[in-house]
């Protein structure tokens, strides 16, 4: 049996995003649904590039969820470890869009946040197989929200532990997802001080260390190889193995920023991959790594949806020759 290089933890759902641009919720006219959640897009962006990866979330046992597990199939993502909640439904996220692509959350339609099946992923059905052979272990912090999903988030870092694998953390802060958001800041601080790599967003980076440094943040940390900060068209620094720098944004016609930071990881994951860990002791490969992240995660950013626009590896080798030959 062939296992994953990667593991994906948390939550999968459907992004329900509008038609109609610069609309508020009862405005909208219609809304077209697509595959979401950043582990699950994490994982569909990784396979894309060829980089094989497994998620580890929970659905309602309804249509949506054997939906979604159909459509992360029809990509390639391991979904054996995919729990099905028998009452808890499947999550929709709607998302209203302004003309410039920008995205934002809008609820959960007609049930609160701590209803949905990816609040309950049990952690006494965790495989330790995957784990036991697995390389990467990937989460973001929204279900650091909910007692059942945080304790299972818990159970995943001590087998990573156990099983020597790294760990990365996109923040992906959404105060929408907390019951209680003023618990966020010291469960993801938390969290941080135990994984490896991190990504976050300017805002996130103000809003739990109040500094944009990666090199900065890396101290606080301590134990950390690595700090990505992304903020947008102004492009990404980092913090990679000591090694510091700044990778300028790539400029294209951004139809929807969905998911740009999930294929982001994914495109630094799948480089990890490539290169290995300790290559990013070179301050070219460092700069390299980040420069091809970049890539995928602005041409994610070329079509509606946060799996849609997701490239290829062919697709991104090919793009990058053409914009830094």
């Amino acid at each position: 049996m062939t296992y994953p290089y990667s593991i994906c933890l948390g939550e999968i759902l459907f992004d329900y995003l509008a038609d109609q641009l610069e609309k508020s919720l009862n405005q909208v006219e219609s809304w077209t649904t697509y595959l979401g959640g950043a582990p699950a897009n994490v994982a569909c962006g990784l396979v894309k590039l060829g980089t094989s990866a497994a998620l580890i979330s929970s659905v309602g046992k309804d249509a949506e969820g054997k939906k979604l597990v159909q459509l992360l199939q029809e990509i390639g993502v391991d979904t054996s470890s995919i729990q099905e909640h028998s009452y808890a439904p499947t999550r929709k996220v709607y998302v209203l869009r302004s003309q410039t692509g920008e995205h934002e959350f809008a609820g959960f339609g007609k049930h609160p946040t701590t209803e949905f099946a990816d609040t309950r992923i049990k952690a006494e059905l965790l495989p330790e197989s995957l784990f036991l052979n697995g390389e990467f272990l990937i989460l973001g912090t929204l279900g650091l929200a909910y007692p059942e999903t945080r304790q299972t988030i818990y159970q995943a870092l001590d087998l990573a532990d156990q099983y020597h694998l790294k760990i990365m953390v996109d923040v992906n802060w959404r105060p929408s997802f907390w019951p209680n958001p003023d618990d966020a800041k010291a469960l993801i601080y938390s969290l941080l001080k135990r994984v490896d790599f991190v990504k976050l967003s300017l805002e996130e980076a103000e809003w739990l260390f109040d500094c944009t440094n990666p090199s900065v943040i890396a101290y606080r940390l301590d134990s950390v190889e690595g700090i990505l900060v992304t903020a947008g068209s102004q492009g990404c620094t980092y913090y990679l193995s000591e090694n510091e720098g700044k990778v300028p944004a790539f400029s294209l016609d951004i139809v929807d920023t969905t998911g740009a930071g999930d294929g982001f990881v994914a495109g630094f994951i799948h480089q990890l991959r490539q290169y290995g860990v300790r290559r990013l002791q070179q301050p070219g490969v460092a700069k390299q790594i980040v420069t091809y992240a970049s890539a995928v995660g602005s041409l994610t950013t070329t079509k509606l949806g946060a799996v849609t626009a997701q490239p290829t590896g062919k697709e991104v080798e090919t793009f990058l020759g053409s914009n830094l030959g």
